[in-house]
């Protein structure tokens, strides 16, 4: 799996445009995830986004992750799930979703870098590096840097993507710093030009 360039969806944040409009131009710009992440939204909406979703990923072999609903997962056929700290353990969704599945793991310390290795996840979202207003973050987990992606990749053996604040700009930092790619919501969902940022993305991480 390509961890590269990751988006993160999120309608809320897209300027009046619906999750498959910006999910287009971001497969038009070369991004190697989708994360379908819809928070607030009721299952049944999550589970008709994800569905109109996965056959422009399927067809571009782009990666589709649902953000903690593994049952959306599995109705979609979706490639796997990203988990935090309030969903199911990794052993459980593992279960659930069986052997193939792509499974990632939330975490913002070296402890929690190895827990997730142990409990069998397959790779990493480390977070937040950089100051984000896209999601409410506890301070702890708040701005970690790039000295926190070194610790952790000096801990892990996982691939991961660095997430928080990720722009253009900075993303190459972060890969440098020991991430395999990086992660990002507002970065391409709120760009005047999905496309183009993520283009720009996709090029700052193949630079680093």
């Amino acid at each position: 799996m390509e961890l590269g360039t990751y988006l993160v969806t999120g309608a809320s944040l897209s300027s009046g445009r619906s999750t498959r409009t910006v999910v287009e131009a971001a497969i038009e710009g070369g991004v190697d995830v989708v994360q379908v992440r819809e928070k607030g939204r009721p299952a049944r909406e999550q589970l008709s986004v994800a569905r109109e979703i996965r056959p422009l990923t399927e067809a571009a072999g782009v990666t589709l992750i649902i953000n903690d609903r593994v049952d959306v997962a599995r109705a979609v056929d979706a490639d796997g799930v990203h988990l935090g700290d309030d969903d199911l353990p990794v052993a459980v969704a593992r279960e659930q979703l069986g052997s193939e599945a792509v499974i990632g793991r939330s975490v913002s310390t070296v402890a929690g870098a190895r827990r997730a290795e142990t409990a069998g996840a397959d790779y990493l979202g480390v977070g937040t590096i950089y100051e984000t207003g896209s999601k409410d973050v506890a301070d702890e987990e708040s701005q970690l840097g790039t000295e926190r992606v070194r610790a952790i990749d000096d801990a892990v053996g996982l691939p991961f993507v660095g997430i928080g604040g990720v722009t253009a700009e900075n993303a190459s930092d972060v890969v440098a710093a020991g991430a395999d790619g990086v992660a990002v919501l507002s970065a391409i969902t709120r760009a005047d030009d999905p496309e183009a940022a993520t283009r720009r993305l996709v090029d700052a991480v193949e630079r680093a």
